[in-house]
């Protein structure tokens, strides 16, 4: 594949659009938060790489987290490889390398198992099967628990949904596998800025499921929890996360994904044509179902970070009919490939540049070759202010992709 890797380059160098920017400076300021989180409940941060697993950037993430967590053997894997893993196994710089998938084939497991630190098992069934293998390797084993409640506004999300998939729920059952398990892993949360919400769930998990707890040496408490908001009470979060912790004996976990890299990547695009239909429409060099896809899944719209390199946060418009106001396009053949609709301080032309704002969760790696449209280069600015082409893609990438 023809892909320039790590090439530092000034700004004025930057790729064509359209490419992702991540930028270090906002990484470390969210790294900073969840240390200091960690640092006052005594819990541990694992990042979970189906939100963001571009490692290129995880030279500033390591120092501020304990390691990965993973939702299949590719994730384990990259975790295992690029995530600060070369440290002495019993050096307190050992990151941890946590797997965990909704459901594994049998002939993955040795190779999971020769890069976790711990397996979560989905469900009972896939417990019994493969947990003698991990008691052979010493690997700690844990299973989903499924409280059937949750702090999700999406049903498309939500764990708890009717007749989820997503961990075990039958508290009997769970009971009679505790010999086999050492933790367990509560995921239960979507973008929830709420500390009381967050809490009072935790009080109905407690509730119901105390006694199983007080017997386990480990407790994951997933991710989803928006404590980097500036406006949210991390002290509260981190008392109550060490009370839990106290209370019964167990060492937590969080998961955090979207909190470990909010606001701290955008989708640069340049403008290819306009048009007028009632509203002011511009097309666009990159495609919400291929770059971003939780965009068309949510039916969430984007927010306009800069436009022509001017910083500038725009929100799109949910309700507001002027004729004035601007429909982004993709440039994809789908219908509703929408970034969202803008009242603009001017009208767009042709060659100006849009950066789409918080494009760095579920982005990357939701990325498709949808259309064949261009796959957006990956471009870091680094702490020191310099520009590093981490990754362009081409044809080449494209037709490897298929067959």
């Amino acid at each position: 594949m023809n892909a320039k890797n790590s090439v530092k380059t000034p700004d004025a160098s930057l790729p064509s659009t359209p490419y992702y920017l991540l930028d270090e400076a906002a990484i470390v300021a969210n790294m900073q938060i969840i240390a200091r989180l960690c640092e006052l409940s005594g819990a541990k941060a694992l990042l979970a790489l189906k939100c963001f697993a571009t490692w290129g950037v995880f030279d500033v993430m390591q120092p501020y987290l304990h390691g990965t967590t993973s939702s299949s053997l590719n994730e384990v894997r990259l975790g295992h490889e690029t995530f600060g893993n070369n440290a002495d196994v019993n050096s307190k710089d050992k990151k941890e390398t946590h797997a965990y998938s909704v459901a594994y084939s049998a002939d993955e497991i040795p190779e999971v198992l020769s890069y976790a630190d711990k397996i979560i098992f989905n469900s009972i069934s896939q417990l019994n099967a493969f947990k003698d293998q991990a008691a052979a390797q010493g690997i700690p084993v844990g299973l989903r628990l499924n409280p059937k409640t949750s702090n999700s506004s999406f049903i498309i999300a939500d764990p708890a949904r009717p007749f989820s998939r997503l961990g075990e729920h039958d508290k009997d059952k769970i009971a009679a596998v505790l010999n086999d398990i050492t933790g367990v892993m509560i995921h239960n949360n979507c973008e929830n800025d709420s500390f009381e919400a967050f809490s009072e769930s935790l009080a109905d998990i407690e509730a119901r499921f105390g006694d199983i707890l007080e017997q386990l040496e480990w407790v994951s408490l997933g991710g989803g929890i928006h404590f980097i908001a500036p406006d949210y009470p991390l002290e509260k979060l981190a008392e109550r996360l060490k009370g839990f912790s106290e209370t019964y004996g167990v060492q937590v976990y969080l998961e955090p994904g979207e909190a470990s890299i909010h606001g701290a990547g955008s989708l640069v695009t340049t403008v290819l044509d306009t048009m007028h239909n009632e509203k002011n429409l511009a097309v666009v060099d990159a495609s919400i179902e291929a770059h971003m896809l939780d965009l068309l899944i949510y039916q969430e719209p984007a927010s306009i970070a800069a436009i022509n390199n001017d910083a500038i946060e725009i929100k799109a418009i949910d309700k507001n009919n002027s004729s004035d106001n601007t429909i982004i396009y993709g440039r994809s053949c789908l219908a509703g490939d929408i970034f969202g609709e803008y009242e603009l301080p001017s009208n767009l032309k042709v060659g100006d540049k849009i950066a789409f704002g918080n494009a760095a969760g579920y982005t990357m790696v939701k990325k498709n070759w949808f259309n064949g449209v261009n796959m957006p280069a990956i471009v870091i600015r680094r702490l020191d202010g310099s520009i590093d082409i981490q990754r362009e893609f081409d044809y080449q990438d494209y037709k490897a992709s298929l067959s």
